[in-house]
């Protein structure tokens, strides 16, 4: 009987001490996990929190800082990224008349078929055409950007955490890396053909700062384009491109929320009469 309890006591012992290993081991780990940089990890900033009209529950469209977003991508963002899944038509939801889409659809060449000849050729664009490339292929894209094919900006909002935020925080964050950060991470110093961004994961980007000095596009409603201005006013406008009908769902959400919550206590209601009879009342 003495030996079987001393063997159980050592097992008891073992299982004890292998658990307190596991505990150790696993405590170890998460602290690790939680203070230690993964291998190859560069210090990048989270985006600045802005604060946008359309943000919250009750956010609305800025119609203004649309048609200022939309004239920055013009005049800037255009001449390297498309806009493949807007049409020049949707532009009316921003503010635009049909005149003023027809002319602007107008002044861009859009791939388009020779009629006499069945080749491919260009025509001045449609209300009903999309917003063209403005390169005829990824080849060209990539040898006009160091290799770098720009990305295609309808969707790029939702494609990027905070993308709103990002946005605008990336086109106004470039800066010259710190003496700090080169000492501790000398691999974060830019390459041929980069540029460093504190806002882009790997700190250096192939797309130079397109946003440089104040005034680079001049605003209908004399609003100061800063380069903060600026950034602010495309990625509002890129919002708007990857989900056209944002104020709309929330528009729709709350009577959707309200009728739920009447449907609730009406179902309750209906509950308690039809069981009233059933359930025997406490005394």
């Amino acid at each position: 009987m003495t030996k079987l309890l001393s063997i159980r006591l050592v097992a008891i012992l073992v299982g004890l001490g292998f658990a307190f290993i596991a505990l150790y081991s696993f405590v170890l780990g998460a602290y690790a996990a939680m203070t230690e940089e993964p291998a190859g990890h560069l210090p990048y900033e989270e985006p600045r929190d802005i604060a946008f009209s359309f943000d919250g529950p009750f956010g609305k469209w800025d119609i203004q800082q649309l048609q200022r977003g939309f004239k920055v991508y013009d005049e800037v963002c255009a001449a390297c990224h498309s806009l493949k899944y807007v049409a020049f038509r949707d532009l009316e939801q921003i503010g635009y008349d049909e005149g003023q889409v027809k002319a602007f659809a107008a002044s861009k060449q859009v791939p388009g078929i020779d009629p006499n000849t069945g080749e491919a050729t260009t025509r001045p664009g449609l209300p009903t055409d999309y917003f063209p490339s403005p390169y005829p292929n990824n080849v060209a894209a990539a040898a006009a950007n160091n290799n770098a094919i720009p990305p295609d900006l309808s969707l790029m909002t939702k494609a990027r955490g905070d993308g709103t935020n990002y946005i605008a925080s990336l086109l106004a964050g470039y800066a010259e890396p710190t003496a700090e950060l080169l000492e501790h991470h000398p691999e974060a110093a830019p390459g041929p053909g980069l540029y460093h961004n504190p806002y882009f994961p790997n700190l250096n980007l192939a797309m130079a700062p397109p946003l440089t000095t104040a005034g680079q596009v001049t605003y209908d409603d004399g609003t100061e384009a800063t380069v903060e201005q600026m950034s602010e006013d495309v990625a509002a406008f890129l919002t708007w491109t990857a989900e056209p009908r944002l104020v709309e769902r929330k528009q729709t959400g709350w009577p959707v929320l309200i009728f739920l919550l009447f449907a609730t206590v009406l179902a309750y209601l209906s509950k308690k009469q039809i069981w009233a009879a059933v359930k025997p009342k406490k005394h």
